[in-house]
């Protein structure tokens, strides 16, 4: 396996066609096509599916891409640095649940590493897309919880993925919802006193799961729940529809502003806050800076 190989794999991948791919290659398509047809049989999996329509990644083939990327890209940063001596610039990708706290230590971090020399990217998602960007490495970390409905499931795709789960702090569960709630001035919420008021989740699309849900009592009956994809969305449905969501209780209002509050929900159920990673890398310098910054809101944690 060589690293020209690695290249073609990618070229193929981005351009979703191998003709596409030999010319911008400038190669033949027939040699492209023997070239990965050997690099298959090296590695005895299947790393692309063709068809009239093109080609398209099989979960191996996803696998593999995951790691010819970052085998290129530190190829690529070897070279600059030792053979033509040009700065690059580095990247580094968090993805993560919807967490103003994940949100607001990145940019620290990005104001501590500044922007001239890195590419930064923060993906707020889904739970399944957070796993998976990290395991083909989009991204070096995965922010997200575990309790004690997930946790077997989540950590047995953590272990099919070659995944590791590092805690970061214990929360308690709070009801988060705007000032203007009528429950907002209650020393402490039980379950039932949420019944008439709708209750905000993140929408998983086709992974959709009670074990994916960013929201903890996902199981539980709830007699109105409104699905949205963004924070933003869920914040103003808080403030005009008299919404809620189940959460660590950490409180940014540095971003969402002060027109919100988190109330104890009057359970013993707690959620552990943690992070993602590949399971034998070690955490990059602006990583494991990332890491220390989340965990200075365990004390935020009410």
């Amino acid at each position: 396996m060589t690293l020209q190989q690695m290249k073609y794999v990618v070229t193929i991948a981005d351009t979703k066609s191998i003709n596409k791919a030999a010319a911008e290659l400038f190669i033949t398509q027939p040699s492209l096509s023997a070239t990965i047809h050997d690099l298959e049989e090296e590695l005895g999996i299947e790393i692309f599916i063709r068809s009239n329509r093109g080609v398209t990644l099989t979960s191996e083939g996803e696998e593999f891409l995951g790691y010819a990327r970052q085998m290129l890209e530190h190829y690529r940063l070897i070279e600059d640095r030792f053979v033509t001596k040009e700065d690059s610039r580095k990247k580094f990708s968090v993805s993560s649940q919807h967490y103003t706290f994940a949100v607001e230590a990145f940019m620290h971090v990005v104001r501590h590493y500044g922007m001239s020399k890195f590419d930064f990217a923060m993906h707020e998602t889904k739970t399944h897309e957070v796993i998976e960007n990290v395991r083909t490495m989009k991204s070096e970390l995965g922010i997200l919880y575990l309790n004690d409905f997930n946790r077997s499931v989540l950590e047995k795709i953590f272990r099919r993925d070659e995944l590791e789960f590092v805690p970061l702090f214990d929360c308690h569960i709070y009801v988060f919802m705007a000032k203007k709630h009528p429950l907002a001035t209650k020393k402490k919420i039980k379950m039932r006193d949420l019944d008439q008021y709708p209750c905000l989740s993140f929408e998983q699309g086709n992974a959709n799961s009670f074990y994916f849900a960013e929201e903890v009592m996902s199981t539980y009956d709830y007699k109105q729940v409104l699905h949205a994809d963004d924070r933003a969305t869920f914040l103003n449905m808080m403030v005009g529809l008299n919404g809620f969501t189940l959460c660590s209780g950490i409180i940014c209002n540095e971003l969402n502003g002060d027109g919100y509050v988190a109330v104890p929900l009057d359970t013993k159920d707690t959620m552990t806050i943690g992070y993602i990673k590949l399971a034998r890398m070690p955490l990059s310098a602006i990583g494991q800076e990332y890491v220390d910054e989340l965990k200075t809101y365990e004390k935020n944690a009410l």
